[in-house]
C-alpha cells in the first residue's frame, strides 16, 4: 500500500482534475431507474458445486465496470476467482456510475428488497464521488453508516472496500474522510479492504486514459487482492 499511496500523493493535483473530467463524463450517462428491467447484472460464469453464496456488490463507477466491456467489472473478476476456487457464488453487481454516498444511501434498501433471497454478504464499494465533490466527511460518515445499520437490523454481513481522499485537500479533510471505513469496519464487525485502488491508481499500465478507473488489467489485480477477502468474510 506505501508504493500506491506515494504515487497518489505524487499525482493528487492530476488524480483531482481527471477525477473532476470523469465526472463530467459519468454525469452524462443515466442512472438506471428503480424498476426490475433495470435492475443489477449478474455475471455469466458457470458456477460451481457445493451451496450458493448470494453477495450484492453496491457501489460506484469502480463497481459498475465505467470504460470496461461487459463482463469484466469488479464484482465479475471477484466472482469467476471465488468460483474457480470452489466457492458457488453468484455476485449481482449494484454499482452505478456517479453514485455518491447520499445516492446510494437512497437506493441501498430498494437493492436489498429487489434480490431473490437474503444475502449471504453485501460489499460496499462508495466515497470515491464524495471525494469528488469534497462532500463533508461527516455526510459521508452518516451516510455509510446508515446503510451499515439497515445491513445490522437484517442481520447482513459486509465488506467494506474503501476510498482515500488526496492529499492536496489539505490533512484535515483527509484526516476525517480517510478513518471513515476502518472505524465503521471496527464498529460494524465488517470485513475491509482499505483502499480498493491500492497498488494500481498511478501505474498507467493499470487504468484506463482518465487516470482514475482502472482497465481490465487493473480490475484483475484488484480481485486477486479483494477475492480472499470476500471469501473469508463468507466463511
Amino acid at each position: 500500500m506505501e508504493r500506491s499511496w506515494r504515487l497518489y500523493a505524487a499525482g493528487a493535483v492530476f488524480v483531482q482534475a481527471a477525477l473532476l473530467a470523469a465526472c463530467d463524463r459519468t454525469a452524462e450517462i443515466p442512472a438506471p431507474a428503480p424498476t426490475a428491467a433495470a435492475g443489477p447484472v449478474v455475471a455469466a460464469v458457470p458456477a460451481q458445486a457445493g451451496p450458493q453464496r448470494l453477495i450484492l456488490a453496491f457501489g460506484d463507477s469502480l463497481y459498475a465496470g465505467y470504460g470496461l466491456d461487459r463482463g469484466q467489472s469488479l464484482p465479475d473478476a471477484i466472482q469467476a476467482r471465488l468460483r474457480q476456487g470452489g466457492v458457488n457464488a453468484t455476485i449481482v453487481n449494484a454499482g452505478v456510475s456517479g453514485d455518491t454516498s447520499a445516492a446510494g444511501r437512497q437506493r441501498f434498501a430498494f437493492a436489498l428488497d429487489n434480490l431473490p433471497r437474503k444475502p449471504d454478504l453485501v460489499l460496499i464499494g462508495l466515497g470515491g464521488n464524495d471525494v469528488l465533490r469534497q462532500i463533508s466527511p461527516a455526510e459521508t460518515r452518516a451516510n455509510m453508516t446508515a446503510m451499515l445499520e439497515e445491513l445490522k437490523k437484517r442481520n447482513i454481513p459486509v465488506m467494506l472496500t474503501g476510498m482515500m481522499a488526496p492529499p492536496n485537500l489539505g490533512a484535515d479533510y483527509t484526516r476525517s474522510f480517510n478513518t471513515i471505513w476502518t472505524d465503521l469496519a471496527g464498529k460494524y464487525h465488517a470485513a475491509l479492504y482499505p483502499f480498493i485502488l491500492d497498488g494500481v491508481i498511478g501505474d498507467t499500465r493499470l487504468m484506463q486514459a482518465d487516470r482514475v478507473h482502472p482497465n481490465p488489467q487493473g480490475v484483475a489485480k484488484i480481485a486477486d487482492r479483494v477475492a480472499p477477502i470476500v471469501r473469508g468474510a463468507l466463511d
